[in-house]
């Protein structure tokens, strides 16, 4: 199972708008910038994100787009299943008949307990919690940059 490329964008536009402070809005133009994301494609991203109650729209001057809700209450896994739909791993792990080999084939339990724990990893961690390790991971690597720097400038 691969996540598609738009649910990968919208994953970066979440965790980009978690690190903005409550209320403020962020413009489809530096949103594409800031996630590298070309704007028409993540326009179609945001208004997805938008239907699926995640992110509101604002029009206007000083319109633009931002969280609905804290960012501590959004799961990833909710993202996820916002672009790519229910997580199923296979189509034996749907509800009712949708197997015929389900009840006597001894792959559906592995199928079912890798699902199980892929959404209670996924469901585990929230949106804020990403956009912190973010922001951590990006100031160390940038420390790590300038010592670099220093170095390579006192030779």
């Amino acid at each position: 199972m691969q996540i598609t490329r738009a649910t990968d964008y919208a994953v970066r536009v979440m965790v980009h708008l978690a690190t903005l402070p409550v209320g403020q809005k962020m413009q489809l133009s530096a949103l594409a910038e800031a996630s590298g994301v070309r704007e028409n494609f993540l326009s179609k991203i945001l208004q997805r994100l938008v239907h699926q109650g995640l992110v509101n729209s604002h029009r206007g001057t000083g319109g633009g787009f931002c969280l609905k809700e804290p960012p501590q209450r959004v799961a990833l896994l909710r993202v996820i299943e916002a672009m790519e739909g229910r997580t199923q791993l296979n189509v034996c792990l749907g509800e009712g008949p949708s197997c015929e080999r389900k009840v006597w084939c001894g792959v559906h339990p592995v199928w079912n307990k890798a699902q199980t724990a892929l959404t209670q990893i996924l469901g585990s961690v929230s949106i804020a919690e990403l956009a912190d390790e973010t922001a951590s991971r990006l100031r160390k690597t940038r420390e790590l940059q300038d010592q670099t720097e220093k170095r390579s400038v006192g030779l």
